[in-house]
């Protein structure tokens, strides 16, 4: 089979490599679509931990494909069924997994980071996922490139949740990227009625207001904290979520608060650089709440694929670029030109 491997840092090479075998409670998927996010970019880079030196693995963890072998024990499934896979597995045992935070276990397995992943014709789903419940059924109406988008919803959806994103709300997201409109596009689902996009580049504010942003903000050149006082009747934003590795965007949220807003640290900072001026008097003041979310468990990916299924959210504009396997080098250039949304890699 074809696959795109990671050899080291912008080493990426697209070659021949054996199909996998599968065991008895494992599943094989033949990649329908699997998407490039800013996680694999930094892998390509040479940017993440799980792939130290000499680590030699295929990547891509957004995946849609069609079950093309069932091991011998595996029941529930069946060949030619459409799913999408949930990159995350925690041991079984820790109170983090125990608890439904599998993306938190210390001793966490994830495809596409410290095992092989999806960009390759075919993928091994390993028996912890198949036991975790890690495939979902996907429609086969919905298109695959879009239903790969679960993953970054899933991880929108649990930063959401741990806000309590709600009706009334007004809402700013700082970054405009793909992460950033998924935020968008939920909060406008869960009934926000003013969502605001803070981002420094002209073209991705263009983007926001074509995909759902009310108004969009140039944090450089203008008044950020003014602009959402105009817009939400001089109270500040209930709901600040940082979608950018920025720590001016995490030190500005704590003022454009309202009186009990929420703020959440959705992008984490670089780890040669992670402090920022953080007023306490602030939060104590205005009573605020400080959050931080990180990937997303199995159970986040559940409710995204039921999301994505049933056709609430449309998608289909975030995925922008689409590429051959064999153009897996062209397709990390794309997606890290700033200009796109999601590319998906097509085997």
């Amino acid at each position: 089979m074809l696959a795109a491997v990671y050899y080291g840092p912008e080493d990426l090479r697209v070659e021949e490599r054996p199909r996998p075998k599968i065991g008895a409670d494992e599943v094989l998927i033949k990649v329908l679509n699997a998407n490039i996010c800013g996680t694999d970019l930094r892998i390509y880079k040479g940017g993440h931990r799980h792939y130290p030196p000499g680590a030699v693995r295929v990547p891509g963890h957004e995946v849609v494909g069609e079950i093309a072998e069932l091991g011998a024990n595996v029941v529930g499934y069946q060949v030619g069924q459409r799913v999408f896979v949930a990159p995350n597995m925690g041991n079984g045992r820790n109170r983090a997994t125990v608890s439904g935070n599998n993306n938190m276990d210390p001793e966490f397995q994830a495809i596409g980071i410290n095992l092989d992943g999806a960009f390759a014709e075919y993928m091994r789903v390993p028996a912890l996922a198949v036991q975790q419940g890690n495939l979902m059924p996907i429609q086969d109406g919905v298109d695959p490139a879009v239903a790969a988008l679960i993953e970054p919803l899933a991880c929108v959806l649990r930063g959401q949740n741990a806000l309590n994103v709600r009706d009334g709300d007004v809402v700013v997201v700082m970054g405009a990227g793909p992460i950033g409109m998924l935020h968008v596009k939920l909060a406008n689902l869960r009934g926000a009625v003013r969502v605001i996009v803070s981002e420094p580049a002209a073209g991705r504010r263009e983007q926001a207001l074509a995909l759902g942003a009310d108004c969009v903000v140039d944090p450089i050149n203008e008044d950020l904290q003014a602009v959402v006082l105009a817009e939400s009747d001089d109270r500040g934003a209930d709901v600040i979520i940082v979608a950018a590795p920025s720590k001016a965007a995490q030190e500005s949220a704590l003022e454009i608060a309202a009186i009990g807003g929420r703020i959440n640290l959705f992008g984490g900072l670089p780890k040669h650089d992670p402090f920022i001026n953080f007023n306490a008097n602030t939060v104590h003041y205005k009573e605020l709440v400080v959050t931080g979310t990180t990937a997303c468990s199995t159970y986040d990916c559940l409710r995204a694929a039921d999301l994505v299924n049933s056709g609430r959210m449309d998608l289909a504009p975030l995925v922008t670029s689409r590429f051959p396997l064999r153009e897996a080098k062209a397709a990390f250039a794309a997606a890290a030109d700033g200009t796109n949304m999601r590319v998906s890699l097509e085997p």
